[in-house]
């Protein structure tokens, strides 16, 4: 078998941000302030400035942090919560965990982002029914590129609905020259190792304008707390960032603009190389992709398992998100109305996702190309 190219390279960005990351992290290990220290608060200025938000909170993960911008608008039992069936578990296990109900919808065929319009239906649906409360919307910016926020504010304000921005993929990317962040009246993001701008282990921030809900967050991050540490206001959970984990993300931070460029540059040579061959992703209109997947889709899953298998012998790792759309999975099936979602079944039929971060070579991108050809 031929040696493999990395999927994820992070050995080659850790020896390009050395210096500045053991600085950063003996530092840490001086002050021994190990839980919210100051890098904590360095990271949340920065993280708001780098996508113009006016507040970030910086929480233990990108799923605590969509638990806690809804544990603040007290969604809970008897609530609808709306968000994409195409997408990772966190989204759907949240509302479940707070006693809510997922409310799966479609996915565009092309973008893979949730469906404005079939999110019309749905809530409808739910509307007429009356045995749930349509509550808040969970948006998810799939793969690293923006859903289409200007429609989906427009029905959440119509609907009077909470617009939750499930952004753990797409830090970074933009959409008509902004940043996301902004977006929603809430914005979650993650920063897990494998994410664009990810940390050494599991971390996450929140981002919103109104200073009184990030006050809830800060609260609800550290057991419901008050002005002093055993003031319980609310019930809480633990949901602080290490500092280390904030050292590290303000590394990285530093060359992220450069990363991000270079994403951008490796989506477009596979699109050069396999547009031909493949469906290569669309790109969501007036927006700027922080690519954090780049998924292909083939004709069928019998195309998926032969060029899936002849990557492996080509030594080129692939990756299927998401084999089994949230409707279907075991765990979500007590809680799905029944409704079948065909574009998201199709897709997970036959997507494939291959190798993209800012340290693929040209010669690991011909490779690759080159090994997708071979298996047509």
């Amino acid at each position: 078998m031929a040696s493999q190219v990395p999927f994820l390279d992070l050995k080659t960005q850790q020896s390009r941000i050395a210096a500045d990351l053991r600085r950063r992290l003996d530092a840490v290990l001086d002050h021994c302030k190990f839980i919210l220290g100051p890098e904590v608060a360095e990271l949340e200025e920065r993280l708001a400035t780098f996508c113009g938000a006016a507040q970030c909170v910086a929480v233990s993960s990108g799923t605590d942090a969509l638990q806690i911008a809804l544990m603040a608008e007290q969604v809970g039992r008897g609530d609808a919560v709306f968000l994409p069936a195409f997408t990772y578990t966190a989204t759907a296990e949240v509302p479940l965990l707070l006693g809510a109900t997922p409310v799966f919808v479609d996915v565009d065929p092309h973008t893979f982002q949730i469906d404005p319009k079939h999110l019309k239906a749905r809530i409808s649906e739910i509307r007429r029914e009356s045995r749930l409360r349509p509550r808040a919307l969970i948006g998810v910016d799939l793969f690293g590129q923006p859903a289409d926020w200007p429609a989906l504010r427009e029905i959440t304000a119509k609907e009077r609905l909470f617009a939750l921005d499930d952004c753990a993929q797409a830090f970074g990317a933009s959409l008509h020259g902004v940043r996301l962040g902004t977006q929603a009246d809430a914005t979650a993001t993650s920063f897990f190792p494998s994410k664009p701008l990810g940390a050494y282990g599991d971390g996450g921030a929140l981002f919103c304008e109104d200073a009184a809900r990030a006050a809830a967050w800060r609260s609800l991050r550290t057991h419901g707390e008050g002005q002093t540490r055993y003031e319980v206001l609310r019930t809480g959970m633990n949901g602080r960032l290490d500092s280390l984990q904030a050292a590290v993300l303000l590394a990285k931070l530093a060359i992220f603009e450069d990363e991000l460029a270079a994403r951008e540059k490796v989506a477009a040579a596979y699109d050069a190389h396999l547009s031909s061959l493949v469906t290569v992703p669309a790109r969501v209109a007036g927006s700027a992709s922080a690519w954090a997947i780049y998924a292909i889709l083939l004709p069928d899953g019998a195309a998926r398992d032969r060029l899936q298998a002849a990557l492996t012998v080509a030594g080129v790792p692939s990756a299927i998100y998401y084999p089994r759309p949230l409707h279907l999975q075991p765990a979500y099936r007590a809680a799905h109305d029944g409704s079948r979602l065909p574009v998201a079944e199709d897709i997970a039929s036959r997507i494939l996702a291959l190798p993209i971060h800012p340290y693929l070579s040209g010669a690991d991108i011909d490779r690759i190309a080159a090994a997708v050809r071979a298996a047509f």
